[in-house]
């Protein structure tokens, strides 16, 4: 994690955009446009054709992928990369968020509402479960950036407030506070909190990592999938696991 190059990448978009409010005026949302300069500085390597797609980072040694969600548009592209390249994906994790609304028709914006959900790092399971059959390839692997981050919304929505269903505007990326890789199938085993015993079911997985019991499944199956947990028998009516 290089908090000081992040810096320098947020700073030099932030430029770029010559906007007051200093974003959403790009092409490309925020986000991505920073994390393209935090992996690789040099723009010359942005954006390259290569094996009848577009790479968003390609240094002429390995391919960078930077994803805000929706993974299922990633396979076409592992698919054609991996046998020939190393492959890193991206996927920025919000971790401290706040919203602010803007209004379309005035643009007048809202006062900062700091959300109440902090995310971690398995906050990517649910995108990884799309790709689950590229993920022991030795060509591939993750970088899950966590950030503090302003997201603004349009109050467009369906609901009386006009707040539920709203479209997101674009976010802008406030601090670095992590960075998790995983650069081999053995590291996915860090997301197993250390605390658990020998044996443990989906929710006490969920306990223990504080996450809901619906994305420990969602997790816990893709380590079942990837052979680094084993089903070693049940206790009532659920699965025990082990490492």
């Amino acid at each position: 994690m290089n908090k000081e190059a992040f810096e320098q990448a947020k700073l030099k978009v932030l430029l770029k955009q010559h906007d007051p409010h200093g974003f959403g005026t790009l092409q490309e949302k925020t986000v991505h446009a920073v994390m393209k300069l935090y992996y690789e500085p040099n723009e010359d390597y942005h954006e390259v054709p290569i094996e009848g797609y577009i790479a968003d980072i390609y240094t002429g040694e390995r391919i960078i992928e930077i994803q805000n969600g929706n993974f299922n548009r990633l396979r076409d592209k592992l698919q054609a990369f991996l046998p020939l390249y190393p492959v890193m994906v991206v996927l920025p994790i919000p971790h401290n968020k706040w919203l602010i609304w803007m209004d379309e028709e005035s643009g007048s914006l809202s006062g900062r509402r700091k959300s109440p959900v902090t995310g971690s790092v398995y906050s990517a399971f649910p995108e990884l479960y799309k790709i689950k059959n590229f993920l022991t390839h030795p060509n591939l692997t993750f970088a899950f950036p966590l950030l503090d981050i302003d997201e603004y919304r349009l109050l467009n929505g369906w609901s009386k407030d006009k707040k539920k269903g709203s479209e997101r505007y674009d976010r802008m990326p406030l601090a670095l506070y992590d960075e998790i890789l995983f650069e081999r199938k053995e590291d996915f085993i860090q997301v197993i909190p250390y605390e658990l015993e020998e044996a443990f079911t989906v929710k006490e997985f969920a306990k223990a990592a504080k996450i809901h019991r619906d994305l420990a499944q969602v997790t816990l199956h893709i380590l079942y999938h990837m052979q680094l947990v084993t089903r070693v028998g049940k206790r009532g009516r659920e699965y025990l696991y082990e490492v």
